[in-house]
């Protein structure tokens, strides 16, 4: 799952929980050790935290390939049963930049390029303490820090920002940084190309070439990148019936590896693998058993398809998902409505809490969750909302009903500590059971009307009293923050923000991404009032809002 929602909403309870324990069956004990074997493959060390587009991505992949092989399942992606799509990966200038100082080439572990910088050559013999029209400058990183000790305000890196462009209204070709190690290269920054290049010197380099500050210092340096790519892959199966509709049932299987994407709620700063057995192995595994149990029924409905979808990339921001809705292997206005299994392998053996999410995307849920014989196992409760951290807002803005299963957070959430061990697998079985039964019981003779719901919150690991009320994309590659949905009522419907729109500031700080979005929210507190920048196209547009 992308993002934790600490209180995921206000639900409702649903159903109450069986009197007595019933013993599995046999048949029932060969699904539970069925979804553990799964998850004991997928959350295996030797998978590296199953980041979209590694090779551990690729051992999952082959693994549920086969899994859908061996059930019967029809390939229905563009590659067999894959489906490829491409993942931005940043900004790599290794390959296409150098740096000399008096003669000497530096090497590439002793200096980097900016990644918002321009691309240019520069060549010229400037001095350390003269900043001179028509001459790169230089800045000391570890004097401006020292120079903001105790401003709670300050940030590094929007520091960088607004030195380069004084600079460069002044005169100057280019800005050299150095005397800060703890800075580091950022190739997925965003925001709007500078207009000087940018170079960083390490400390040993600049200990070297900028001891006196009154001596010029030959200066020759090429600014370029590569653009960086990585390929994620959908898994998809599929039972055909020759029907004209189609239900979707998916999970995403990847996870964050070793948290280089950001993800990792770990801060001891140590690389560790993310396993991921309940986020998310877990839907991953009941996936695949439900697949099995839906084609082995032998008077199984013929009215209707199954799509199965594990999806890559939703730790990234539902990249698999969202390709796959506009890029789909089966018509879009054939599906029915889709199921998303996230996180189902935690469920508490006291309480039995499931929730459900999307309970109003149809009036035919409220039907079809009605008598079910396995809700006797579960505790269920529901929220209407359509959209939520995970796969399924990618089906619902295509307005097509969706439900959410979800057993709960845990401590272990995005740590290296969400380990297989950890699984309730006969718990998973009973939300394998439960939505088997409910897609038995969801009419299959005509499409499901499908209802537009109140936008789902979300949260990051970073803290803040406030919101603007928008669901971002987190795939978006431009620079702002790219507005999905907006939750009328709040500061953004107010200001006249819709989805689609991009937003670039807020009061006086740039938002070229959703990370830096949020460290600017957490700089307001409820009845602040401030200004809001967006884009809607090519027109830029500032509004009034209040927290």
């Amino acid at each position: 799952m992308k993002l934790f929602v600490p209180a995921l909403l206000a639900i409702t309870a649903f159903t109450s929980l069986s009197a007595s324990a019933q013993k599995l069956k046999k048949a029932d004990k060969l699904v539970v050790e069925a979804i553990q074997s799964h998850v004991n493959y997928l959350a295996d060390d030797k998978l590296q935290g199953r980041r979209a587009g590694t090779s551990g991505e690729q051992l999952a992949s082959d693994y549920i390939s086969k899994q859908f092989t061996a059930i019967g399942l029809l390939p229905k992606g563009e590659k067999g049963f894959l489906q490829p799509f491409p993942i931005a990966d940043g900004k790599e200038y290794k390959e296409t930049s150098f740096l000399f100082l008096n003669g000497h080439e530096i090497p590439k572990d002793q200096f980097f390029v900016h990644p918002l910088s321009p691309e240019k050559t520069v060549e010229e013999m400037p001095s350390i303490a003269l900043k001179e029209a028509g001459m790169p400058w230089f800045l000391d990183l570890a004097e401006e820090k020292q120079a903001n000790t105790g401003n709670p305000h300050f940030d590094l890196a929007s520091a960088i920002v607004d030195k380069t462009k004084t600079a460069a209204a002044k005169g100057a070709t280019a800005l050299i940084i150095y005397n800060d190690d703890d800075y580091a290269y950022n190739g997925k920054q965003k925001g709007e190309t500078l207009p000087i290049p940018v170079i960083y010197v390490a400390k040993k380099t600049a200990d070297t070439y900028f001891t006196d500050e009154t001596v010029p210092v030959e200066v020759k340096f090429k600014a370029a990148f590569q653009e960086k790519q990585r390929t994620g892959n959908n898994v998809i199966g599929y039972i055909d019936n020759q029907a004209p509709l189609t239900i979707v049932i998916g999970a995403h299987y990847d996870h964050l590896g070793y948290g280089e994407d950001g993800g990792s709620l770990m801060r001891t700063g140590t690389p560790q693998i993310h396993n991921g057995a309940d986020d998310n192995a877990s839907g991953t595994a009941a996936l695949i058993e439900l697949a099995r149990l839906i084609k082995a029924k032998r008077d199984r409905s013929k009215a209707v398809n199954y799509l199965f979808i594990a999806f890559s990339g939703e730790e990234l921001g539902l990249f698999g998902s969202k390709y796959f809705v506009e890029h789909p292997t089966v018509p879009l206005a054939s599906i029915d409505y889709m199921i998303n299994m996230d996180m189902v392998g935690r469920l508490n053996p006291d309480t039995k809490g499931i929730s459900i999410g999307g309970y109003g995307t149809s009036p035919a849920w409220e039907t079809s969750m009605k008598d079910l014989p396995a809700a006797k196992f579960l505790a269920v409760k529901v929220d209407s909302s359509g959209t939520g951290p995970s796969d399924h807002t990618s089906f619902y803005r295509k307005d097509i009903p969706v439900l959410f299963f979800f057993t709960g957070t845990h401590a272990d959430y995005h740590k290296p500590s969400d380990d297989a061990d950890k699984l309730n697998a006969e718990g998973e079985y009973r939300v394998v059971q439960y939505i088997y039964q409910l897609i038995q019981q969801t009419p299959k003779t005509s499409k499901l009307a499908f209802l537009k719901t109140r936008e789902q919150s979300t949260g990051t690991s970073t803290r803040f009293s406030v919101t603007l009320g928008i669901m971002p994309d987190y795939a978006y590659g431009g620079s702002g923050v790219h507005v999905e949905g907006v939750t009328e009522g709040r500061p953004a419907a107010k200001a006249g923000i819709v989805a689609g729109d991009v937003i670039t500031q807020l009061g006086d700080i740039a938002t070229p991404s959703v990370e830096e979005y949020m460290k600017a929210l957490g700089k307001f507190k409820k009845g602040d009032k401030t200004t809001v920048k967006y884009k809607r196209g090519d027109t830029e547009h500032e509004a009034p809002v209040e927290f």
